[in-house]
């Protein structure tokens, strides 16, 4: 019976592995496969066509519905992982990246909105991995309102809207590419801060 106790003791207090593939990865890695289809279906006929614009949209909203549940579904049962965490924030910028160079291709969106928003997103990306020695740096709450707010600018131009919506769409995106440079900043800080404390404790690593 001590025995027991024992072993039950030691399970309660250590934590189980979590597997990389899990449900939330496999979401996020969906995501990144979908990125090729949103953008065969986005240039069939030539990428002007209302019933294949119609398609495209919904090939982007299924992907960017994916980020919002493979996040809830890794906090809620417990199976966030390092590459959970490095893996969700790349899969988000490739689809958001591929819906604005196509859009910016079809002439749909000026090229220094998407020329703003891929620095901004590929810097990032780049980051990470700069400072991956000293922690993965998760995606934030802003920066998870700044890709939700791209993502419904991204749809409002993807969708065949009469050209009196044309204001709202400029709108909504201007509001994202504003995020997305304040989220940028806010990603530098958190970067800067780990090797700081890394510098400040040169015994710790």
């Amino acid at each position: 019976m001590v025995a027991d106790a024992d072993r039950a003791a030691e399970s309660v207090g250590q934590e189980r592995p979590v597997p990389v593939l899990n449900i939330a990865n496999v979401l996020t890695i969906l995501r990144i496969v979908l990125v090729p289809v949103f953008l065969v279906v986005l240039f069939v006929d030539g990428g002007h066509s209302t019933g294949w614009r119609i398609g495209a949209t919904v090939v982007f909203a299924v992907a960017a519905v994916t980020d919002r549940i493979d996040g809830q579904l890794a906090r809620k049962y417990g199976l966030v992982t390092d590459f959970g965490k490095l893996a969700d924030p790349i899969a988000d910028k490739a689809l958001i990246g591929a819906a604005l160079v196509g859009l910016s291709v079809l002439g749909d969106l000026s090229w220094w909105v998407t020329g703003i928003i891929a620095f901004r997103e590929l810097g990032i990306t780049l980051l990470r991995f700069a400072v991956l020695r000293h922690g993965v740096i998760p995606a934030s709450r802003g920066g998870k309102l700044k890709t939700l707010v791209q993502s419904f600018a991204i749809g409002m131009y993807l969708l065949p809207l009469p050209d009196s919506w044309s204001t709202a769409s400029a709108i909504v995106m201007g509001s994202a590419v504003l995020l997305t440079v304040a989220t940028g900043i806010d990603y530098l800080v958190q970067a800067i801060r780990p090797r700081a404390g890394a510098h400040a404790n040169p015994l710790s690593s």
